[in-house]
């Protein structure tokens, strides 16, 4: 199934519309080279989908995995008791990773002692941790289960709209550390995850991926900036797709926006309808109907579940009630 290119060569590409420079130089073949084709990735848009699984006015999707049964078994899992966040904070300063920092305006009332301030947030994109809902990505004129890319108007989503996750999302969490299976702080710009890196992570920390459960991918980005500043990512190879659908995933996230790499048979990384962008992207939340996270902070979590030597946790998470809304802004939080 998977295809390797031969020869090394540079990988540069810029993705546009805020997800940020996703690659950047490749370190090795190995570790930087897209082993999926567009034609492949365009089978898996319709042989891997879940349209219809739930029926047509279905607007859940791959959140329908997590059932009453996960909840309570994610539940027992809770052993300390310890919480830790998910999230990073918003950042303020300009920078190569934040085009459009978060701006606090505050309001000072001092005859009243009373403090204030508005949130005023362009979510998406490769710096703030959120939450994508199934119509922020679309792919050939379509979100989930058909719906036609004209239902988002200035309005808001007519569906598959965030609000739809209104009760929240209490799941088995699964990280993979893959750093820490590399034996590194941080993975380099551009490098690829593939299958094989998540299966021999499963092998070495004990815990196996299945239905209904939230994957996390820590690539140590945070660790990276802190130590030489931002710059470009790391993410999922989209070779790895078929995994999803194999373990039946409800919910994915990163510390990055997952993408990485260009896919053969492209000529652009420019935003486009086709899979040639944030393949990743468009196959979760069009074809499975899965939910992403982006830019997660996962240091603090794998310094838990490295202490405790335990790679699952309890998931709570709860986006705000955005009527119509394409995501948001979103503090998940594992309960080890």
């Amino acid at each position: 199934m998977f295809r390797i290119a031969i020869g090394k060569r540079t990988l540069a590409a810029v993705l546009a519309a805020g997800f940020g420079t996703l690659a950047l130089q490749a370190q090795a073949p190995a570790a930087g080279e897209v082993r999926t084709t567009l034609a492949e990735l365009e089978h898996w848009m319709t042989e891997l989908s879940n349209w219809g699984r739930w029926g047509a006015d279905d607007q859940l999707g791959a959140l329908n995995t997590i059932t009453p049964e996960k909840r309570r078994a994610a539940a027992a899992l809770v052993g300390e008791g310890t919480t830790v966040s998910l999230a990073h904070n918003l950042i303020t300063e300009q920078a190569a990773d934040a085009p459009m920092p978060y701006v606090l305006q505050m309001g000072i009332f001092p005859e009243r002692q009373v403090t204030r301030d508005r949130i005023d947030i362009d979510f998406h994109g490769g710096t703030f941790t959120h939450l994508d809902a199934l119509c922020h990505v679309a792919y050939n004129g379509t979100f989930y289960n058909g719906v036609p890319y004209e239902s988002a108007t200035p309005e808001g989503c007519a569906k598959m709209g965030i609000d739809a996750l209104s009760d929240g999302i209490v799941t088995r969490g699964v990280l993979l550390d893959i750093p820490r299976l590399k034996g590194v702080p941080y993975l380099e710009p551009g490098t690829h995850v593939y299958r094989e890196d998540i299966e021999a992570w499963e092998r070495q920390a004990g815990v196996r991926i299945s239905s209904g459960d939230a994957v996390f991918l820590r690539t140590g980005r945070w660790t990276r900036r802190a130590a030489v500043g931002p710059g470009g990512s790391s993410g999922f190879d989209a070779s790895f797709l078929p995994l999803l659908s194999e373990r039946d995933v409800a919910l994915l996230g990163s510390d990055t926006a997952s993408d990485v790499g260009t896919v053969p048979g492209c000529t652009s990384r420019e935003p486009s309808p086709t899979m040639c962008w944030i393949p990743v992207h468009k196959f979760a939340l069009v074809a499975r109907g899965m939910n992403l996270f982006d830019n997660l902070d996962l240091e603090a979590a794998a310094e838990t579940a490295a202490r405790l030597n335990r790679w699952e946790f309890m998931l709570v998470a709860a986006p705000l009630r955005v009527p119509r809304g394409t995501g948001s802004p979103i503090n998940p939080v594992a309960v080890f």
